[in-house]
């Protein structure tokens, strides 16, 4: 690990700062990869500004037909909120889920979003749900946050706040994963709610994606069996030694029929 100055600011304001008047700094939330990073060498920062801090960066709450989440919320926080499992009991299955009990107790949603892993769940479930990104600046639909592998629309020196979960009619999560890292081979957030039906998948492709067809096949009949039929082409997908670019195309119609099911009984 390289040397670097470390910050701990209480406010946003004080974390923007320390950002700008640094030569290359970095922000650290949860620090499940961030450190990873460090101890290998891979990374070189001369400042790491920690976001644990700043109060205003936690929380999860019902406002109106929504769920709004901090961006420092811990994943076993969105696990065992009320608040989540009342509205969108999906998300708190997809927390739930996420890696073992010692990351659940230190990884964020804010973390997890910002470093974009393909394999992560809860781009699966932004996209899925029709979520939007609030930062210091202004407010991102998920739909244009992910743009690629370990890439996002957020701007240098701009800080996650919140990310804000309309409360869909159903919704369900299901992923196939790696026993070891519990990442997804590939996970399925499927939802229905007033802006129609969204299906996302994330560990197949270099990012998460859409499948607009399953959208338009659930759209008409919100069933298993209206998307058994559909194959999405492989030509791109992920291929690592867990499984080809083909065995991930077959997984997302396998893995999206649970959801959907996992959807139809929860509600």
């Amino acid at each position: 690990m390289y040397d670097f100055q470390y910050h701990r600011p209480t406010s946003l304001d004080e974390a923007s700062r320390m950002l700008s008047g640094a030569e290359e700094a970095s922000f650290i939330a949860g620090g499940q990869t961030l450190l990873q990073t460090l101890r290998q060498r891979l990374a070189q920062p001369s400042d790491v500004v920690d976001l644990g801090g700043i109060a205003e960066l936690r929380g999860i709450s019902r406002e109106g037909d929504n769920v709004v989440i901090g961006a420092m919320s811990r994943h076993n926080e969105v696990a065992g909120s009320a608040d989540v499992a009342g509205a969108i009991p999906a998300l708190a299955t997809l927390a739930g889920g996420i890696g073992d009990a010692q990351v659940r107790n230190m990884g964020t949603i804010g973390g997890s979003i910002a470093n974009n892993d393909p394999a992560a769940d809860y781009p699966a479930g932004l996209l899925g749900l029709g979520a939007t990104v609030v930062t210091n600046n202004r407010e991102i639909p998920a739909d244009d946050f992910f743009v690629d592998m370990f890439e996002t629309a957020l701007e240098p020196g701009e800080i996650i706040r919140s990310v804000r979960f309309p409360v869909p009619q159903r919704a369900g999560y299901v992923k196939f994963d790696q026993p070891a890292s519990r990442y997804a081979l590939v996970g399925v957030m499927v939802s229905q709610g007033a802006g129609g039906v969204r299906v996302a998948v994330t560990g197949a492709g270099p990012s998460v994606f859409r499948v607009s067809e399953m959208e338009d096949a659930l759209g008409r009949d919100f069933s298993a069996d209206a998307i058994a039929g559909i194959r999405i082409p492989s030509d791109g997908l992920n291929a690592d030694i867990h499984g080809s670019p083909e065995y991930r195309a077959h997984l997302v119609t396998v893995i999206a029929q649970r959801a959907v099911n996992a959807a139809l009984q929860a509600h």
